[in-house]
């Protein structure tokens, strides 16, 4: 019997068709699925990651709040173009933290998964204010009311903990003082940037928007901006694949 014959049993016989459908589909099931169980994280784990800051954290809650999600991704694909015009592609680590993640795939505006230290903090305030004053062809909105918005501290310590529910791991410390922290990194040079620095190293204490005045949801972006890309050292990746 010929394989075209062999063929028309599925073809005339719905039933056997239906069989072999769920059979086929099982397969693929238990071979994407059965991993999973035996398997500790499917994400390898990279030297410098850490959780955001609440000041950070409090950040993306505005990034989102705004949309910007909508015209920006945070996904660097490895494709030499964007390689060439964004830097490294993007490791799966580096959202290991994010709930939810802020991948996309709509760029009205560039990527952002390595705009951290790219453009100084004022560069970033004035951009945000006014984008057009520094991309005169851009058709991004202004914010300006976020310079002037305090910073809305109360449920930062609920943002920390809802985290830590999903597994990010904050210490008891840290969650219990998250809104100290929060004002303390944009406070150089108060009892709470010192106290910040010691339960956050190797964190950015400072001045984001340049109104010592008040810690604004200005300050809070441009932490979270700065901190993009920034945690992961790539040269390691980078010497690694020119030794092979």
């Amino acid at each position: 019997m010929s394989a075209w014959k062999k063929h028309e049993i599925f073809e005339k016989n719905s039933i056997i068709l239906v069989i072999g459908i769920l059979v086929a589909i099982s397969v693929g099931g238990l071979v994407e699925i059965a991993p999973l169980f035996y398997l500790k994280s499917t994400i390898e784990k990279t030297e410098g990651m850490r959780p955001y800051t609440p000041l950070e954290l409090a950040g993306r809650e505005i990034y989102i709040r705004e949309g910007c999600y909508t015209c920006h991704s945070q996904m660097i694909r490895p494709m030499r173009d964007e390689l060439e015009r964004y830097g490294h592609f993007s490791l799966a680590a580096e959202s290991m933290y994010d709930h939810p993640f802020q991948w996309g795939s709509k760029r009205t505006g560039p990527d952002l998964a390595r705009v951290g230290g790219k453009y100084s903090d004022d560069w970033h305030v004035e951009h945000l204010i006014d984008p057009r004053s520094l991309v005169p062809a851009s058709i991004m909105p202004g914010y300006p009311f976020l310079a002037e918005t305090e910073l809305f501290t109360r449920d930062i310590q609920g943002h920390v903990g809802a985290n830590m529910v999903v597994g990010v791991p904050y210490t008891d410390a840290q969650h219990e003082f998250a809104v100290a922290d929060a004002i303390g990194q944009a406070s150089p040079d108060t009892d709470g940037a010192y106290d910040f620095e010691e339960r956050w190293p190797n964190s950015a204490v400072r001045d984001f928007d340049g109104n010592p005045r008040k810690v604004t949801e200005m300050d809070a972006l441009v932490a979270y901006l700065q901190v993009l890309g920034t945690m992961v050292d790539f040269s390691i990746y980078d010497n690694k694949a020119n030794l092979r």
